[in-house]
């Protein structure tokens, strides 16, 4: 299992999660919250949310490097396309050692 995390600031942290929860609900396992989200990814992958005032924090698993750096794009593109207004967003990938 490899995973990855990105502090992304921004104030509609709580937004952009809801919205991609809600977008991704209609064909993935999505639970939550105005605060948190969790989406289970195509082959395994899991994608993890926390929304704060001042950003949104996202941290990805996934099975292997590959996989990891694919989810990575998806993700990214999918809030910077919420995100329109002050896309594209700043992702700082930080990988799991």
């Amino acid at each position: 299992m490899v995973s990855t995390h990105a502090h992304v600031p921004t104030a509609h942290g709580s937004r952009y999660l809801q919205q991609l929860c809600k977008h991704w609900a209609h064909k993935l396992e999505v639970e939550f919250t105005p605060e948190e989200g969790r989406v289970k990814l195509p082959d395994g992958a899991l994608a993890e949310m926390k929304a704060s005032a001042e950003a949104l924090d996202v941290r990805i698993d996934a099975s292997d490097a590959e996989l990891l750096e694919r989810m990575k794009g998806v993700v990214a593109r999918h809030l910077d396309r919420f995100a329109f207004r002050e896309a594209p967003l700043p992702f700082d990938w930080q990988d799991a050692a």
